[in-house]
This record gives C-alpha cells, sequence and structure tokens, in this order.
C-alpha cells in the first residue's frame, strides 16, 4: 500500500508554499523601490521603463490603469452592477510620437483577460503584451 501526503506535505517537499499566499501560476512577488509587484517579470519591466523615463523617450509613467470597459449601448455592467474595467500593469506616453501606451507584463493570459483586452482594443486602447 502506498503513502499518501497532504497538499501541504506536497508544497514542502517541492519548495511551494502551502495555504494561501501563493501564486497558482507560481509567480514570484518583488519589491522595488517599495513597490509591491506581482512578479520579477512585472518588476523588471518597471526598472526598465524608468530608465527610459530618466532617458526621455517616455514620460507619465503610470502604475496599475484602470481601462473602464465600454459597449455600444455604455459603460458594461458585471452581474453586481459595478462597471468592468481592465486594470494594465503600465501606462505611458512615448514622446517620439505623443501615443499613450498601455503595457501588461502577462505570463499567462486568462481567458477573462483575453476578452477584457479585446474590448480594450474595441474602445482603441491596444494593450502590449511584454
Amino acid at each position: 500500500m502506498s503513502e499518501r501526503m497532504t497538499a501541504a506535505q506536497l508544497h514542502a517537499i517541492q519548495g511551494g508554499k502551502s495555504g494561501k499566499g501563493g501564486n497558482k501560476y507560481n509567480a514570484q512577488r518583488v519589491t522595488i523601490n517599495g513597490i509591491d509587484f506581482d512578479s520579477k517579470k512585472e518588476g523588471n519591466r518597471y526598472v526598465d521603463l524608468l530608465m527610459l523615463e530618466r532617458a526621455g523617450e517616455i514620460r507619465d509613467l503610470k502604475l496599475q490603469v484602470p481601462i473602464m470597459l465600454e459597449g455600444k449601448a455604455g459603460p458594461l455592467q458585471s452581474r453586481t452592477g459595478k462597471q468592468m474595467r481592465l486594470t494594465v500593469d503600465f501606462s505611458y506616453i512615448e514622446v517620439k510620437t505623443g501615443l499613450t501606451i498601455y503595457e501588461d507584463a502577462k505570463g499567462v493570459p486568462t481567458r477573462d483577460y483575453e476578452v477584457r483586452r479585446a474590448v480594450a482594443a474595441a474602445q482603441g486602447k491596444w494593450v502590449v503584451e511584454v
């Protein structure tokens, strides 16, 4: 007969966290300049964007920017009545073109993200995945 183990024991063996607080996509949280990021990828992109801002190539860098989603008949609402939105990791203005760029550091895009991204694109707000 084989020995059984709990999920917590398996996580301990694999070096992961047990219980709540872990990331289902195994992204490692990181803090840069006192700002918490959901992944190293997102944190590294923030550092890159800071350098571009200091070099004068971009301006008005913002983090966790909500894009409110709208359809032909007006704001899209969830079942609870709240207006739906897509929150992207970064937005900034590209100095050379004057365009506002929206960026998201995605490792694994979810179905919900894909749908919200498509609605934002229909509104003329394209999201660049990095």
